[in-house]
């Protein structure tokens, strides 16, 4: 079972798990119908823990066949090696490639401006998720979620883009 930022527990639903490459790391899983099914985030505080970590969340997640990766570096080859070990197709992104697709100009022009965006963005992806809302979001989970979002617009797992999220 998962427990998510939310508290609710789910058994993991596979398809798509999105991860905002960090010590201080937000997940999102998405099943093959383009839903979140649950988001969290986690402080791990160590390139080890984190290593441990990586292996469980991904068993956590159920079958999932793509991760989507929210930055590089070597922490993100310790998510990608646990991922070709697993057989999981690897999609890298950055902050600025899943926002020029998801948020306005406007919505781009500082990083504080972008969070909130992002953060406004993800309760709606939540909330069309029809997932419980959260009191107080991280924004790495918020991020996660939204290159989450830009992976399964990118593998197509929507056939149409839901009125819910169009901007």
């Amino acid at each position: 079972m998962i427990t998510t930022e939310h508290g609710q527990e789910e058994a993991g639903s596979g398809g798509l798990l999105a991860v905002d490459v960090g010590l201080r790391t937000g997940f999102a899983l998405y099943g093959s119908d383009g839903r979140l099914r649950w988001y969290r985030s986690h402080n791990l505080g160590t390139a080890a823990r984190l290593r441990r970590a990586a292996s469980r969340v991904l068993v956590e997640a159920g079958p999932v066949s793509h991760l989507v990766l929210e930055g590089g570096g070597p922490l993100a080859m310790i998510w990608m090696k646990e991922a070709e070990s697993r057989g999981i197709q690897v999609l890298l992104t950055s902050a600025e490639m899943w926002r020029s697709c998801l948020l306005y100009s406007r919505e781009q022009k500082d990083r504080l401006t972008a969070k909130q965006a992002a953060g406004a963005l993800a309760r709606r992806v939540i909330h069309w998720s029809s997932l419980p809302g959260a009191v107080r979001l991280r924004h790495d989970a918020a991020e996660a979620i939204l290159a989450g979002l830009w992976g399964v617009r990118e593998l197509g797992f929507l056939n149409v883009w839901p009125r819910e999220l169009r901007r």
